[in-house]
């Protein structure tokens, strides 16, 4: 379902936009309010088990936030979309950012977890938009091939799988192993 489907809304008409019905949120895409998929019990638990590692990472250097909306531009337009797992630096945190309201600055990090119904192309090419955005870097978490894949805007993307070191210079400090990510999760390695 899209709302406002016959007219193009601007980002400020779409954040005047009455709340979704129970728990439906929208994300501003090509000037249309676009419903986000409800997070699956997979997808939530993933979501927990890296929203508390990066969280214990980056206590004193910035923000972690889940299911924040984002205000960015997509191919010259308004874009609002709503990631899975933001974090900011301090260095990026704006001073007067209005803690009820959307993120205003392209963050640190981005993660989207491949919902049932997306596949890895879809999320690929919204890697690329928030990379072209001034994302700084962009992971993608593919539950049924237990893998990372991680989104560079000056590099190729790098997939990590099982007990691979994900580390990276600019979360210098932040290191772990996707099967650690899926262990934090409870999830066994025979549940697709």
């Amino acid at each position: 379902m899209i709302l406002q489907a016959n007219n193009q809304l601007t980002l400020q008409e779409f954040l005047n936009l009455p709340p979704g019905e129970g728990d439906i949120t929208y994300e501003l895409v090509n000037a249309q309010a676009i419903p986000k998929m409800s997070p699956k019990k997979f997808h939530s638990k993933l979501t927990r088990a890296l929203l508390n590692l990066i969280e214990q990472w980056c206590e004193g250097k910035g923000e972690v936030c889940p299911e924040l909306a984002v205000a960015l531009t997509r191919r010259g337009r308004d874009w609002m979309p709503i990631p899975d797992i933001l974090y900011i630096s301090n260095e990026r945190l704006p001073h007067d950012w209005d803690q009820e309201g959307a993120c205003s600055v392209p963050p640190d990090l981005v993660i989207e977890i491949i919902s049932p119904g997306q596949t890895f192309g879809q999320m690929a090419a919204k890697a690329k938009d928030y990379l072209d955005a001034k994302v700084l870097r962009v992971w993608v978490l593919d539950s049924k091939a237990r893998s990372i894949t991680v989104f560079y805007p000056d590099a190729a993307p790098q997939t990590y799988m099982g007990e691979e070191l994900l580390q990276d210079s600019l979360f210098e400090g932040l290191e772990f192993t996707v099967e650690q990510v899926f262990q934090k999760a409870k999830i066994p390695l025979d549940v697709q």
